[in-house]
């Protein structure tokens, strides 16, 4: 069976592991799962961990009348005090009292375990680790609830619709060599913007190919493009929107000078020869061909899509009737998680989180809000199934998982080691595994 809670320990330096001179208490918190674990530090270990902190203080410490890094204990500690070395102290034994409160408490956590200092003198130091574990999770009944997937279709006129999608994407610009700009042309100009009879940054292009009827320009100025000829030029009036980028010109009027030296126009492609070669779909050679494979692909989305809400229909309808207790620190982990792949999304799109706050006029907080229902379902099914897979002894062999890895690798053209590397090991494979087996379950209990 994998492991379904790894403890997050952060990894301090030591010269020895604090082996004596410490004491626990452990005790729970009015909360549920939340658990509360005082670890204290004094005698031999923390005189030690004392030492260490005053050689890291001698190497920049400076007193009159001694060379850096030569300054004697006593010297040191007249001149900044003894309080000076207890946090350096502290740091370098958290890590060994946070070790010490989980193998002596037992206990495991379900999130980052937070520590507060309780005491801190030439004494010693007490840690208070708060520790949330995994709370009871009963599901009361979890086959039987006749949900049933529902049935994928692709009608004629979802294939037409694509396949005029498809021949828009393959539509080739000729030039036209007669007539006027027209709706849908492309107008290639030069313009340049004038405020007040003077040209302003970025008012400027040359050869800009401009789509009309796309509207990417300032309101007004496509709208009088229309109707030009090419080698024709024109002075356009526009004023440029209130909530304009810029502020010199938010609200201001303007002046372009445009000169249209190409125009070109759109043409459909035929479904000919030509066009299937373009396509370099295999086996696709006619109109009958080409409408067919795109029912196999408008099918195979429809399919998808239909079994990702079979899956979350399910889970909806078992998690009704679950009883638990989730610590709001699971789902404010679930809430960060969701955070940073949210903000890698942004990312990738070219979108920084604080660009896209002020874009929604929006900030952290309201983020983490609009993501918290979702992370309480996330925390909730994940509990949710991890206890129907226990009661169905669900599991999965080391051999499956490496099996598992291996195909998942091939699959991304990564090598095995890169691929569990990011995965998160082997561990996280099997569980990976036994949580689809249960769902694969739950779709065969509840047909």
């Amino acid at each position: 069976m994998a492991k379904k809670e790894t403890e997050k320990k952060e990894k301090t330096t030591v010269e020895e592991k604090v082996e004596k001179n410490t004491k626990k208490e452990v005790k729970k918190d009015t909360k549920k799962n939340v658990h509360e674990v005082v670890i204290k530090i004094d005698g031999e270990a923390w005189t030690k961990a004392l030492d260490q902190a005053f050689k890291k203080k001698q190497k920049t410490a400076k007193v009159d009348g001694f060379r850096k890094g030569k300054v004697p204990r006593e010297i040191y500690e007249k001149h900044f005090g003894k309080e000076s070395l207890f946090i350096d102290a502290a740091d370098s034994v958290l890590q060994d009292a946070y070790t010490k409160a989980m193998e002596e408490s037992k206990l495991v956590p379900v999130v980052q375990p937070a520590v507060d200092l309780k005491s801190l003198n030439e004494d010693g130091v007490e840690f208070t680790f708060k520790i949330v574990t995994k709370p009871e999770v009963k599901v009361k009944k979890y086959k039987g609830l006749n949900i049933k997937p529902e049935t994928v279709e692709v009608t004629e006129e979802e294939v037409e619709h694509e396949l005029g999608h498809l021949l828009e994407r393959y539509t080739e610009l000729v030039t036209k060599e007669d007539g006027a700009v027209e709706e849908g042309n492309v107008a290639v100009i030069d313009f340049e913007g004038f405020k007040d009879g003077v040209a302003f940054d970025g008012g400027k292009g040359e050869n800009y190919s401009l789509e009309i009827g796309t509207h990417t320009f300032i309101p007004g100025f496509e709208e009088q493009v229309i109707g030009m000829k090419t080698g024709e030029e024109k002075d356009i009036e526009v004023t440029f929107p209130e909530e304009y980028g810029a502020k010199d010109l938010a609200g201001a009027k303007a002046t372009f000078k445009v000169k249209v030296n190409e125009i070109k126009e759109k043409q459909m492609r035929e479904l000919d020869e030509e066009f299937f070669e373009d396509l370099g779909m295999e086996g696709v050679n006619s109109e009958e061909s080409l409408k067919e494979e795109i029912k196999k692909s408008i099918s195979a989305q429809k399919e998808m899509d239909a079994e990702n809400k079979y899956i979350d229909a399910i889970l909806e309808g078992v998690s009704k009737n679950v009883e638990v207790d989730i610590p709001e620190e699971m789902v404010e982990e679930e809430v960060t998680r969701l955070m940073k792949r949210f903000e890698e999304q942004m990312r990738m799109q070219g979108i920084s989180l604080d660009l896209y706050y002020q874009f929604t006029q929006s900030n952290e907080a309201d983020l983490r809000n609009q993501l918290e229902k979702e992370a309480y379902s996330n925390v909730l099914y994940r509990l949710m199934l991890e206890e129907i897979m226990n009661l169905e002894k669900i599991e999965v062999s080391v051999e499956e998982a490496e099996k598992e890895a291996e195909e998942l690798a091939r699959k991304y053209q990564m090598e095995k080691e890169e691929f569990l590397s990011q995965f998160g090991g082997i561990d996280m494979v099997q569980y990976d595994l036994e949580m689809r087996k249960t769902i694969e379950l739950l779709k065969e209990a509840n047909k």
